[in-house]
């Protein structure tokens, strides 16, 4: 957990225990405020004789304090002993409790005595007594419920952030797989211009666009559908030097959602796919059709499966949905019917 939630939870825990003790002394204090207004009257205004408002504020303040500090101690004996054994603990906190309620009542008893001039009674004596009893009895379950409730959260928000990290991972994975692939993809298509040098120039030139792409996009989620296009145009241009014109794309989309956003690099992936699994010739050339349908981006293709070997782990379109998964909580939708390979990109 980081430092600010650790704070956030304390500060939280802090302003909870001081509002159950001002609480715990406010209802504990209300039948002798409402005896001294005469709210209430008869034989229970008379079992507080002799009420003034220093007797009520300094039981207010000092009962506000009291369960105040049995909530801080019940709160936090995790902390406090954690280094000794859990029997020990208990006792330790159990010591601390009696101690306590047992030093807060002549304490109390001290105090208003001196305060007020008045002597409690023996009566009085066992009253208070039952009371700081009846307080220790309730901040030990208030307490522990408040550190199960803090801990629940605690627990909750670290698997949370866990969670996030695991997903932040596995989408850099998915991500850093995708650059090898096209890397090994860009050489061979290299090695087809050693002879012919007025395109070798161009084509460094936007081979070196495409990795300033990958890597600027690496910092990024998702990226507009104007930069992923500009980005498949560069692909393309290294496509058609290796296939000339056996190879074609048809991109129709409107303007209007070239502001759309969607994963880095899932156009080129797709085009990837058609040009990695189909046969690509004079006789079959292979046709790339980019358009909009209803709110999803089209990316179809004839299948025309190659006759030789396809060096391929077959994650690509997995690990596509699973980035859609991850940024958008979508999925890609694929469709292979009619002889047509199609995928349905959402756009964000």
């Amino acid at each position: 957990m980081t430092k600010d939630n650790i704070l956030y939870y304390r500060s939280a825990k802090q302003s909870l225990i001081l509002g159950i003790a001002v609480l715990i002394s406010f209802l504990i204090n209300l039948p002798r405020v409402l005896a001294l207004y005469e709210v209430i009257g008869g034989s229970w205004s008379n079992s507080f004789p002799e009420i003034t408002v220093k007797d009520i504020i300094l039981r207010l303040v000092f009962i506000a304090t009291y369960s105040w500090l049995l909530l801080q101690i019940n709160t936090n004996w995790k902390l406090l002993y954690s280094k000794i054994s859990l029997t020990l603990r208990i006792l330790i906190r159990v010591f601390v409790n009696v101690a306590l309620f047992i030093g807060a009542v002549h304490a109390f008893i001290y105090l208003d005595e001196w305060l007020t001039g008045q002597v409690i009674t023996d009566v009085a004596d066992a009253i208070l007594h039952m009371v700081y009893a009846v307080i220790m009895v309730i901040v030990v379950f208030v307490s522990r419920i408040i550190r199960l409730q803090m801990e629940r959260e605690i627990n909750l928000k670290e698997k949370e952030e866990l969670r996030q990290q695991s997903l932040k991972n596995e989408l850099t994975a998915l991500k850093n797989q995708i650059n090898p692939h096209f890397l090994f993809n860009s050489l061979n298509s290299l090695n087809s211009l050693v002879r012919e040098n007025k395109e070798a120039t161009t084509f460094v030139n936007k081979l070196s666009f495409m990795y300033r792409y990958i890597l600027q996009s690496g910092t990024e989620d998702l990226v507009t559908l104007a930069d992923e296009l500009k980005f498949l145009e560069s692909y393309i241009f290294l496509i058609k030097t290796r296939y000339r014109e056996r190879f074609q794309i048809e991109i129709d989309l409107d303007e209007k959602v070239l502001s759309r956003r969607l994963p880095a690099m899932a156009l080129q992936l797709l085009v990837e796919n058609a040009v990695k699994h189909n046969e690509i010739s004079k006789l079959n050339p292979l046709l790339v059709k980019v358009y909009l349908e209803e709110d999803f981006l089209i990316v179809e293709n004839t299948i025309k499966p190659r006759t030789t070997f396809v060096d391929s782990t077959g994650n690509g379109l997995v690990n596509l949905d699973k980035r859609y998964q991850i940024l958008m909580k979508k999925n890609i939708v694929i469709r292979d019917a009619d002889q047509v390979f199609k995928v349905k990109l959402p756009l964000k």
